[in-house]
């Protein structure tokens, strides 16, 4: 399994800090989900026209790779800008095949919580098409566990309306079992090799509230999920996940991630 880390994690560091700790913490990629204050993948300087190959070989260098391109567009509501929403994941699809980033990430619904009802026929309408749209480009559209989707059972469903055979999963561990009480068997066994990309956070429930902790610190099964997903084969990316940039009193990355990677490698043996 290959290792990466969110830049949720480090909301105020430059690309360069980013950088230099994924290659001094011996990591393989570097999931983008904003850098400073913008958010939007394509407008960030390190991936501008003028910037771009510099940015491409320093990665190179090092065996560094983006290993997703993490968009906001929520596919599941007719409520929502659908046409902004798919010119975004058209724009870092185009983006994602200059770096040799195999994912973008999408949702179903923009709160991780089940509360939110989907138009799953103009879901798997949008997502269809935009998996075709990353086909020609070498990019894998990857639909997260969030929102009503984290129920493996629904997704599993949801996947088989889906048009186009470049389709997958982005499971993140967290959802499926905070708000559905899935085993982790149970989500391997619904969603399978459409597994693509792993997500990974910690947290217990307080007060009736979700409260995120460091790895090894809460309740998710993450070792269970790790050990199976092992045992299946599975050499793709594992990612933490460490919301920040949305919950500020988090521990600072210069903690967080260092005890990420101590985690996961000695789960990994």
């Amino acid at each position: 399994m290959k290792l990466a880390f969110s830049t949720l994690g480090c909301p105020d560091w430059t690309f360069e800090e980013i950088y230099a700790t994924a290659k001094d913490l011996g990591l393989q990629g570097i999931e983008v989900r904003g850098i400073g204050k913008e958010m939007y993948a394509p407008l960030i300087k390190p991936f501008l026209p003028a910037n771009i190959e510099d940015t491409k070989n320093m990665l190179k260098r090092t065996g560094l790779q983006v290993s997703m391109l993490t968009s906001s567009a929520c596919l599941g509501n007719s409520c929502e800008d659908t046409e902004k929403y798919i010119a975004e994941t058209k724009a870092y699809i185009d983006l994602a095949h200059i770096l040799k980033t195999p994912f973008i990430r999408v949702l179903c619904s923009k709160n991780p919580e089940p509360d939110t009802e989907i138009d799953f026929e103009l879901l798997s309408s949008l997502y269809s098409s935009i998996c075709e749209y990353g086909e020609s480009r070498g990019v894998t559209p990857l639909i997260e566990t969030n929102g009503k989707l984290a129920e493996s059972s629904l997704m599993h469903s949801f996947l088989k309306s889906v048009k186009s055979s470049n389709n997958g999963v982005l499971w993140d561990i967290h959802h499926p079992y905070r708000y559905f009480g899935e085993t982790p068997e149970q989500t391997i066994s619904n969603l399978g090799d459409k597994i693509k990309y792993l997500h990974v956070k910690d947290s217990v429930i307080k007060d009736g509230k979700v409260q995120y902790r460091m790895m090894g610190y809460g309740d998710v099964p993450i070792f269970d999920a790790i050990r199976l997903l092992k045992t299946k084969g599975y050499e793709g990316y594992v990612a933490l996940e460490w919301v920040k940039r949305w919950n500020p009193d988090l521990e600072e990355p210069g903690i967080a991630l260092p005890h990420f990677v101590d985690y996961m490698r000695y789960l990994l043996k």
